[in-house]
């Protein structure tokens, strides 16, 4: 059945469109279906020059300033161009503001303003290639999101504004791309590690970043920063005229993404999820007259160098599914199936599968290669929930660790969106941490997570949180003085979530937080509490290295256990993290993953993330299954460890979620069910 559908999507290749109706804004016929992902298509040169060229006139047309970054798919920089002086471009991070104009939120992240006299130190740059990865990471063949529908997806309720609704789907997913994580590449200065790139601010909720398409699939995303308010939207039942969803749109002119792909024609839960609040004829200016590139002169901006990310220039993007991307298809053990992994900059696998290294009961090669295989075999029957047209295969990435949080293998469909590839790992460790009897220690061992005050006096640490705290209270919550130390409860990622969220049970206002997240008030998509908590230490040192232009150190590859000094220099991870990889790129707290074990002993975990979160946790959870029927050697949690046997303030937490009827090959309905 997989040969056969496989067949039917390649026979629909080529031709397509990105789209010339409307002022360029995306339509006609869409043949890309996902099975394009590995043609040549890429931004050269002169698309950048072009789509910059456009998003200059609309700012000009406007009379504001703007900062415009474009990235390719894998998130590589291809040109950051700013507008004014770099002085004039300030940029407030905050959910909601006070009415003059300050943060409402003192927590997290909310709060940060610059640059000041005392601090010289921009972000109008970072925010912009921020909200350029988010558009080309969250897109595929098969889905066109922008930041405007990470905004939607990832508040404490779903729909945004509306009271007592379960918190958005993809609820964290803001803190994932971290500038710590040890999967991301790196630019070098000369040219840039093979794979996808991290992002200094994590995906953007702020309205202003947009997939660019060229026939039919995912090119690369483009970011705006002129407001000066880096933010979300909070109520979506109102058309806003936002200043950096206008330049952004105007720059996707002839780069448009496909109106059969945007988001505004998928629906999640029954409800339409949103990609823009504007069109191309809501703009003040015509792209298609907009003065070239080469002819704007200095005095409409410049091209500026980013420490990290460009060195001023511009360059083209590399073709995804080609070998130079650090994506291609896999002539080993998962070509059979469509698979797809990383490479490095000598075409050799990144994550090839291999032994655990954690003691005698640790996985083996073989073990992970069958894992990661089942679970690419569900993927290949399962129905998308997020990706057009109708009854499309799930396109997800797969990942599996060992207890110590190594990689023991990756693998992804052909078209799976890029965001998938770090969240997945992210929500492998985070089961396996979870379920360990390691979580406590580590979390006590942790340096504190500070946070940060910016006013005329310069840039200093103004609150710290211990993260034991979160231990305490996870312990009391629960009614257990041992939890996150025996080991006796198997945690998903869907049951962590339920724990991560500002109401327990989720979306019920009025109700008092989990024990991971911040309580009413404090918490923010800026703030969420433990998740942000683990890895903020990371996140502020490396804005502050790259908008310092290199003069304070960035941190390193490692995202837990880092410390941050008075002098607001990045401690290394201490001795407690510098022997496991366990918190390496963060925590993830939406579903898509489950811990692995051998009888009722855990060697690790497994986490999905694509095309759903109800299709992330089949994957996982039957994937398991499926491989441990063939080995007999490997397993899901006993059902007497599963966190669904746990029931704090009498509401039962969720292991996973299986869609019913999720296969195209089967009318089986409850897929799960008794497994």
């Amino acid at each position: 059945m997989v040969v056969v559908l496989f067949a039917a999507a390649l026979g629909g290749c080529g031709g397509g469109s990105s789209g010339a109706d409307n002022g360029g804004s995306g339509g006609g016929p869409v043949a890309c279906q996902g099975q394009c992902a590995d043609t040549p298509a890429a931004l050269s040169v002169d698309d950048v020059k072009a789509v910059l060229a456009h998003g200059v006139a609309e700012a000009r047309a406007r009379g504001r300033n703007a900062t415009i970054a474009v990235v390719d798919r894998v998130g590589n920089v291809l040109a950051v161009y700013r507008m004014g002086a770099a002085s004039s471009r300030g940029v407030l991070i905050a959910s909601r503001t006070t009415p003059q104009g300050e943060a409402a939120i003192d927590s997290g992240l909310e709060g940060i303003h610059l640059p000041t006299a005392a601090a010289p130190f921009n972000l109008d740059d970072l925010a912009a290639i921020s909200k350029a990865v988010t558009g080309a990471y969250l897109s595929s063949e098969g889905n066109a999101f922008s930041t405007r529908t990470a905004s939607q997806i990832v508040q404490e309720h779903f729909n945004p504004g509306v009271n007592d609704q379960p918190a958005g789907p993809l609820f964290g997913v803001q803190f994932s791309q971290l500038a710590c994580s040890d999967f991301s590449g790196r630019y070098n200065g000369v040219g840039a590690d093979a794979g996808p790139k991290r992002s200094p601010l994590g995906l953007a909720a702020d309205p202003g970043g947009f997939p660019l398409y060229k026939n039919g699939t995912v090119v690369g995303g483009v970011g705006v920063m002129a407001d000066g308010l880096y933010s979300l939207d909070a109520r979506i039942d109102d058309t806003d005229n936002d200043l950096d969803e206008l330049i952004a749109w105007a720059a996707t002119y002839n780069f448009a993404a496909p109106v059969e792909r945007r988001a505004d024609r998928i629906t999640v839960a029954g409800l339409s999820l949103r990609f823009s609040d504007i069109d191309f004829s809501n703009l003040a200016s015509n792209p298609a007259s907009a003065v070239a590139f080469d002819n704007l002169g200095a005095g409409a901006g410049q091209l500026i160098a980013v420490s990290g990310y460009t060195d001023g220039g511009i360059q083209s993007g590399t073709a995804f599914g080609q070998a130079q991307s650090g994506v291609r298809a896999d002539d080993g053990a998962f070509a059979a199936l469509d698979g797809f992994v990383f490479v490095d900059a000598l075409d050799l696998p990144r994550f090839a599968p291999r032994d655990g290294s954690d003691g005698a009961e640790a996985l083996r090669a073989g073990e992970v290669e069958v894992l990661l295989q089942e679970a690419l075999r569900v993927a290949n029957r399962a129905r998308a929930q997020i990706r057009q047209p109708l009854n499309s295969v799930a396109r997800v990435t797969i990942s599996v660790v060992d207890t110590n949080g190594e990689v023991l293998g990756m693998v992804r469909s052909r078209d799976a969106p890029v965001f998938g590839s770090d969240v997945s790992l992210q929500k492998a460790r985070t089961a396996a941490f979870f379920s360990s009897t390691a979580a406590a220690g580590l979390l006590g061992a942790a340096p504190p997570a500070r946070y940060l005050r910016v006013d005329a006096a310069g840039i200093a640490i103004k609150s710290s949180v211990a993260l034991t705290d979160y231990v305490s209270a996870a312990r009391a919550f629960l009614g257990n003085p041992t939890a996150l130390a025996d080991g006796a409860v198997a945690f998903s990622d869907r049951a962590g979530g339920n724990l991560s969220r500002p109401h327990f049970p989720d979306g019920i206002d009025g109700n008092g937080p989990g024990p991971f997240s911040k309580p009413a008030g404090s918490w923010s998509p800026f703030s969420t509490g433990l998740q942000l908590d683990l890895s903020i230490n990371g996140v502020l040192q490396h804005v502050l290295a790259t908008a310092s232009g290199g003069a304070l150190p960035d941190v390193g590859q490692r995202c837990g256990g880092v410390g941050l000094d008075s002098d607001l220099a990045a401690t290394a991870p201490g001795p407690a993290f510098a022997t496991n990889k366990k918190l390496a790129n963060g925590i993830q707290i939406f579903p898509g993953s489950v811990p692995v074990y051998r009888g009722n002993v855990l060697v690790g975990g497994l986490g999905v993330s694509g095309d759903g979160v109800d299709q992330d946790d089949m994957i996982a959870f039957l994937g398991l299954y499926n491989a441990g029927l063939k080995l007999q050697t490997i397993n899901n949690a006993p059902a007497a460890m599963r966190a669904d046997q746990l029931q704090p303030q009498g509401v039962r937490l969720r292991f996973v979620q299986c869609p019913q009827a999720p296969f195209l090959d089967s009318g089986e309905q409850t897929p799960c069910a008794g497994k």
